[in-house]
């Protein structure tokens, strides 16, 4: 199986981003140092607030962990019955708090108060518990190591050193293989924990939780804007994106409105899946159009380019390239029931089909005081005229 590191660039920019705010906290500090007291008793505030806000937008992993940092930052500042324990226990604290963040990258964001909660209190008991006992009987685990001369090296190295290892590379692993913002936050989250439990940061501890609280909060913001303006299944900007860019444009821009040809016959005779397929096809070789233009998923199976600065010919010429593209290329479609290894291998199946998808595409260049709707009606209209020459074809 092969994974597509996707989300290396999401990652590569969330651990940049983090480490900007840290450095530059740290380089600043002799402006902000008079407002610690200040910056103490807003943290956990913005901490509830931040896990307020991730569970309003349905990111409970995120408001998880703000809650728990919360209880960390509570537990370091007040007189609570367990602070000095916690505050003695730095293996414990580390340990935990790495395994949490796997945990809860490992899951899906569920509604913070459901009947989920009782599992997540369930396995972070099981975390705290499983870490206690692996501390309290490590002399036992490094007298069976020693036992051998190859577990003997591994002894200093495997009451924490190893497990993060281990948890690190999962973390980074699931980061870059999916592009999710919220799992690159864990990761840079697990990075900053471990940051901090190696000195390597004189920062104290308010002001990084505080900084971790709106890096959280950004996270958030950020992925609902691309919820609210991205489309799930093909990921182009949706028609809400569309309507937002047309107030930045100018007095000269070109419109395409592109529709699929026979979509529904499509879904009738092989299904919804196989529809759902054409449509990723299609935006995929949509996204990959020259000439400056802009792609926006309509509504169904239409699609909206918009060229901003170009004159009709360039624009036609790019769409022309793009109809063709898209119709030179071969989608299999295969039987819906899975096959055995052995039988693929020994030949195709009976029921496997190579189809091309058509589309046709209307133009409309904006004229003199012309509204961005009109533009998008004649654009509309060019497209009808594209389905009476017979589809597969760009009319203006």
């Amino acid at each position: 199986m092969l994974y597509k590191f996707e989300g290396v660039k999401t990652t590569l920019g969330c651990l940049f981003g983090l480490a900007i705010c840290l450095l530059g906290a740290q380089h600043f500090e002799q402006y902000w140092q008079a407002y610690t007291t200040t910056i103490s008793q807003l943290t956990l505030p913005i901490l509830l607030f931040s896990a307020m806000f991730s569970a309003q937008f349905n990111r409970s992993r995120l408001a998880l962990i703000c809650v728990l940092w919360a209880l960390l930052f509570a537990s370091q500042t007040y007189a609570f019955p367990w602070s000095n324990w916690l505050q003695s226990s730095t293996s414990w604290l580390l340990l935990c708090g790495a395994l949490i963040l796997l945990m809860t990258s490992l899951t899906q964001d569920r509604a913070l108060l459901s009947r989920h909660v009782l599992t997540r209190i369930v396995m972070l008991s099981t975390i705290g518990v499983c870490v206690y006992f692996w501390l309290t009987y490590q002399a036992l685990i490094d007298t069976l190591l020693t036992r051998h001369t190859f577990t003997k090296v591994l002894s200093p190295y495997i009451t924490a050193h190893i497990p993060l290892l281990l948890i690190g590379s999962l973390l980074l692993w699931r980061s870059i293989t999916h592009k999710c913002l919220t799992l690159a936050t864990l990761f840079s989250s697990f990075v900053l924990w471990l940051a901090m439990h190696v000195n390597w940061l004189t920062l104290p501890l308010d002001a990084v939780v505080a900084i971790v609280a709106l890096v959280y909060l950004l996270t958030v913001s950020i992925d609902s804007y691309f919820l609210a303006y991205r489309d799930d299944l093909t990921a182009l900007p949706t028609r809400r994106a569309l309507n937002q860019l047309s107030l930045s444009l100018g007095r000269k821009y070109t419109v395409a409105m592109l529709d699929i040809d026979h979509f529904k016959k499509c879904n009738d005779t092989y299904g919804h899946d196989i529809g759902d397929q054409v449509l990723k096809l299609v935006a995929s070789k949509l996204a990959k159009v020259k000439s400056g233009g802009k792609v926006f998923r309509y509504g169904g199976e239409e699609f909206t380019v918009v060229f901003p600065n170009k004159p009709p010919d360039i624009a036609f010429n790019a769409l022309e390239q793009l109809r063709e593209d898209i119709a030179n290329y071969d989608m299999i479609i295969r039987q819906q029931q899975r096959q055995s290894k052995k039988s693929r291998q020994s030949k195709p199946p009976a029921d496997r089909k190579v189809v091309n998808v058509t589309v046709s595409i209307g133009v409309a260049t904006r004229q003199t005081k012309q509204a961005f709707e009109q533009v998008i009606k004649s654009a509309d209209e060019a497209l009808y005229r594209a389905k009476k020459k017979g589809r597969n074809n760009v009319s203006d």
